[in-house]
C-alpha cells in the first residue's frame, strides 16, 4: 500500500530520531544500518528509498540532537545549564544526553558534512549559553564568546573524561565535581550560591540531549 507524503517524512523523522540515540549510545561504528532500521520498525531496503548514505544520516542525527540541547536550554542561565551537563544524571545517560559529548570525538573521523555539522552546532550552543551576545560589540563580543566557549569546551571535556572511567570509579564523581566547581567558580559568586540543579524531567528539563 502506498503510503502519503506526510506519512513518509514521518517514517523518516523516526529514523532520524532512533538513529540520534542509538549512536550516542553505540558510536558511529556500533551501529549497522540494519540494526538501525530494525530499531526503528522498519525494513533494512528502506533506507536507500529514505537517505543516500549512512554518512548523510549520521550528520541529519546529529543536527537533530543538538537540535534537541538548543530547545531545551533555551531560557535556561549559564550555571543551571552547567549543573546539569556536569551531573551524574547526564553523564549516566549517553543515549538522551549531548549528541557533542557522546560523539565528539567520532566525529573528528567523519565525512566534512558530519564535522560540519558539529561546527554549526558548536555555534548554536554558544549562543545559547550567551543570549547577550547580540547586544554587544568590539571587545566586549569577542571576550563573552571566548568564555562561553571555554564553558562549553570545559564542560563536554570533563564529561567525556568521567564516562571514560568505569562507572564505580570515585575518579568519574571527582571529575564531574571539580570541573563543575571551577567552571561556577570562573562565573563569580553568584553562580556559585545557587541551588543544585532540580531533577529534570524529560521534556521540561534543560536536559542536553
Amino acid at each position: 500500500m502506498k503510503i502519503t507524503k506526510a506519512q513518509a517524512q514521518a517514517n523518516r523523522e523516526h529514523v532520524v530520531e532512533t538513529a540520534s540515540q542509538l549512536f550516542r549510545e553505540r558510536g558511529y561504528d556500533g551501529v549497522g544500518i540494519a540494526d538501525l532500521m530494525a530499531a526503528a520498525g522498519f525494513t533494512h531496503g528502506g533506507f536507500y528509498k529514505q537517505f543516500g548514505s549512512k554518512a548523510d544520516l549520521m550528520a541529519e542525527s546529529a543536527a537533530c540532537g543538538i537540535a534537541q540541547t538548543v530547545a531545551l536550554s533555551m531560557g535556561v542561565d549559564a550555571p543551571e545549564f552547567v549543573r546539569y551537563y556536569l551531573s551524574r544524571e547526564h553523564r549516566d545517560t549517553r543515549a538522551t544526553g549531548c549528541t557533542m559529548a557522546a560523539l565528539g570525538g567520532d566525529a573528528a573521523r567523519q565525512p566534512e558534512a558530519v564535522r560540519a555539522t558539529f561546527a554549526a552546532g558548536i555555534e548554536s550552543l554558544l549562543t545559547v549559553l550567551n543570549p547577550e551576545s547580540s547586544a554587544l560589540n568590539g571587545e566586549d563580543t569577542r571576550l563573552a564568546r571566548a568564555r562561553s566557549l571555554d564553558i562549553l569546551a570545559h564542560a563536554v571535556g570533563a564529561i567525556v573524561m568521567s564516562r571514560a572511567c568505569p562507572d564505580d570509579s570515585p575518579l568519574a564523581d571527582e571529575i564531574l565535581a571539580v570541573c563543575r566547581d571551577q567552571i561556577l567558580a570562573s562565573m563569580g559568586p553568584s553562580a556559585t550560591a545557587g541551588e543544585p540543579t532540580r531533577n529534570h524531567g524529560s521534556g521540561t528539563s534543560a536536559r542536553p540531549e
